[in-house]
């Protein structure tokens, strides 16, 4: 697999992660029917090259986009403080079910973990284990209607998902009788990074990303996108030489076919 890489000096890389390849190993892929192509990582890509390479912060396995890997340690070192004290600008565009309602928005609400589910997290009432300070900004770039694709089917449990079975079996028959859905095209700034946040708070508000099969199992998917709808699109930093340094990776095609 060839991986493009966006910006490279003697200390950092950064690269246009492609949606559906881990960033590193998490260890739960033990399936030997699972192709090696699949069970690659982007460490496994690139430390032959960069034996010192070192993972700075990570995307979703679907989530595509900008991805920062530091070279050495010192690289590391320096990315990560950044990272903790917030230093580090990052923009997303995701594509959401529904009109969302305000044009812009902050969710600033606590994340943790899921009763049911040990992949998923939560915020808001319900969640376990150590609440964490979860902060994101959204503005709406676009609201628009399309022909839904398909339904991604199971997997909400009854704790994340207030609604009965039956409610939820009656939702999904009307959805799958509709020629159309809404969707809206969002610009997203974290301003941490919790694990899923952006997924986990645009649940939370009712907007949850679409053909997310963890967080919106039963969700409309438009026509022609049958990935995450969600992409790191730059990410703002301080290189080495005290330099700021903006990275862009462009709108997947797959999203811009949805959005025109």
């Amino acid at each position: 697999m060839k991986i493009k890489i966006l910006y490279e000096d003697k200390d950092i890389l950064a690269i246009k992660k492609p949606s559906g390849i881990l960033v590193h190993s998490d260890g739960r892929d033990k399936d030997p029917s699972t192709s090696l192509r699949v069970k690659k990582t982007i460490l496994d890509l690139f430390i032959k090259k960069y034996p010192k390479l070192e993972i700075v912060h990570r995307l979703d396995r679907e989530t595509s986009g900008v991805l920062l890997l530091a070279k050495n340690k010192k690289a590391y070192e320096f990315l990560k403080s950044q990272f903790k004290n917030r230093e580090v600008k990052k923009t997303y565009v995701a594509i959401v079910n529904g009109f969302v309602k305000n044009d812009h928005g902050i969710i600033n609400k606590p994340i943790g973990r899921s009763p049911a589910d040990f992949r998923r997290r939560l915020a808001g009432r319900g969640a376990r284990g150590e609440m964490r300070e979860a902060i994101t900004e959204y503005k709406v770039l676009k609201r628009f209607v399309l022909k839904a694709q398909k339904i991604f089917s199971g997997g909400v449990s009854q704790a994340d998902e207030p609604r009965g079975s039956a409610a939820r079996a009656r939702a999904d028959s009307d959805l799958t009788k509709k020629t159309s859905a809404p969707f809206t095209y969002l610009e997203i700034k974290p301003k941490t990074g919790r694990t899923h946040q952006i997924r986990v708070h645009l649940k939370f508000l009712n907007y949850p990303v679409t053909c997310d099969s963890l967080y919106n199992p039963n969700g409309a998917c438009p026509k022609g996108l049958s990935r995450l709808a969600l992409h790191a699109k730059s990410i703002e930093f301080k290189n080495l030489k005290g330099e700021i340094v903006k990275v862009e990776s462009k709108i997947p095609k797959e999203f811009l076919n949805v959005i025109k």
